[in-house]
């Protein structure tokens, strides 16, 4: 699995090389089903129990209940506001009337209700900012709107989405906004500060208002434009859960869900993109090892460690028939190519038998159609398992120098704290894992590097 600049996964180079799933109509805003979701509340709930719910359904449905608002709020300012009240409403009074057995929809309910009252009590609202939205005549679905998109969120991605925004722009804002990632999580994706990304979230949502960008259903013919943008924040959305930026987990379930699940939406409403269906294979692909990327106790596990029987071979089965689907009809692009990437891990019989030298194939036409200095690192340790370490460091050595972006990525330093033990060159090794310790924000992966550094300093000295 990759980033933005095309990381690999970080289980094929991290010092060497089921969330439940929810269908989308039980959150969607505006149906009777919602309603009565929203009314039907447990009596008395006690505040831990509440704090617990609360931080659950922040987790999980915030980019449904900011997405169902938008349309009442009329801004996404607005909407953010309102949803974040419906929160902090949720914390006054789910203590007195109990939880609702829908929280989302409860939230759903409230944040819209609390943007009418704003409309309400401020009639001039719309004459001073921009509309996101179209006028109220067009605010009802229609049919073909309910068939094309039949998700807020999808929706609100391709609304982010638009070309009058810059790339970096569109993903950034549909990140922070969709995915609920933290402005520190999008710039660490794109390998950039931390000021500089929120600069850009600021200035996406001001040029949406400025521009009067309507939040609907992009007609047909403009879908193709905005899909690429739309695939690569799935994809970001995705890599974010498989390998948590930060936190105790190293996977945060949510985010792997909802990408798989907005990616299958994407696939069906576009279901001749062979990228789309390239993304779905490698997503699906990918969480195919979920279960068996970290021990009881929460520990990492590398590729080679992980028990491939327990792996979800149903996934994976289903994987190679959409890479094949996908491999039809011309040259394949970057998602594709990753994804028969992570397919030849994936199908391998056992780590031994990984054809590596395949691998640094798939490597060589991905850094061709997607140039990108992690995707080239990647390569690199493609080249070290097929050629040795010491090939392997002085590829890295050579990107190192060609790129200085790549400087505060925690991997990179993983990568060449490895191969440099495989070399023997210990003391150098080790001042690469406490570089990448001290880049790295996951406990879970600062475990397993501290762990290595630990193993590295207690080993006899070869000499």
């Amino acid at each position: 699995m990759t980033d933005e600049n095309g990381g690999a996964d970080p289980d094929e180079f991290r010092g060497g090389s089921d969330g439940v799933r929810r269908r989308a109509d039980e959150v969607r805003g505006g149906s009777d089903g919602v309603r009565r979701g929203a009314d039907e509340v447990r009596a008395g709930a006690d505040p831990d129990d509440v704090r617990r719910a609360l931080n659950e359904a922040h987790r999980r449905d915030w980019a449904c209940v900011l997405a169902a608002t938008v349309r009442s709020a009329g801004s996404l300012d607005l909407a953010e506001e309102c949803t974040q009240d419906a929160f902090m409403t949720a914390l006054q009074t789910w203590p007195r009337d109990g939880i609702p057995r829908s929280p989302a929809a409860w939230l759903i309910t409230t944040a819209r209700r609390r943007a009418i009252d704003v409309h309400r009590r401020d009639q001039t609202l719309r004459a001073k900012l921009p509309l996101l939205v179209e006028p109220d005549e067009h605010m009802a679905e229609s049919p073909a709107e309910v068939s094309a998109i039949g998700d807020e969120r999808l929706r609100l991605i391709f609304t982010c989405c638009h070309p009058a925004l810059a790339r970096e722009a569109q993903v950034a804002l549909t990140l922070r906004l969709l995915c609920g990632l933290t402005t520190a999580e999008i710039a660490r994706a794109f390998l950039v500060g931390e000021p500089t990304m929120a600069a850009r979230v600021t200035r996406a949502k001001k040029k949406i208002a400025a521009a009067r960008i309507p939040y609907r259903v992009p007609a047909e013919q403009e879908l193709p434009d905005r899909l690429d943008a739309v695939l690569t924040v799935l994809h970001l959305l995705f890599t974010t859960g498989h390998a948590a930026p930060t936190g105790d987990a190293l996977v945060r379930d949510d985010l792997v869900v909802r990408a798989i699940e907005l990616g299958r939406l994407v696939v069906r409403l576009m279901p001749d993109e062979r990228e789309a269906i390239g993304l779905l294979a490698l997503m699906v692909v990918t969480d195919a090892r979920r279960a068996t990327r970290t021990d009881a106790e929460g520990a990492v596990l590398l590729l080679a460690e992980q028990d491939r029987g327990r792996w979800d071979h149903a996934a994976i089965a289903e994987a190679h028939s959409l890479i094949l689907s996908a491999l039809r009809g011309g040259r394949p692009g970057r998602f594709v190519l990753q994804a028969a990437i992570a397919a030849l891990h994936a199908e391998a019989p056992s780590y031994a038998d990984t054809d590596w030298r395949q691998i640094v194939g798939l490597y060589d036409l991905l850094l061709a159609a997607w140039p990108s200095p992690v995707v080239a690192m990647n390569r690199a340790v493609a080249v070290s398992m097929a050629d040795g370490p010491q090939a392997g460091l002085e590829l890295l050595t050579e990107i190192e120098s060609a790129s200085s972006q790549l400087l505060g990525y925690h991997y990179l330093h993983a990568v060449r704290a490895d191969l440099l033990r495989q070399l023997g060159r210990r003391d150098e090794a080790a001042t690469a894992y406490r570089q990448a310790i001290e880049l790295c924000s996951n406990s879970a992966e600062r475990q397993f590097l501290s762990g290595r550094l630990s193993a590295l300093r207690a080993a006899p000295d070869p000499k």
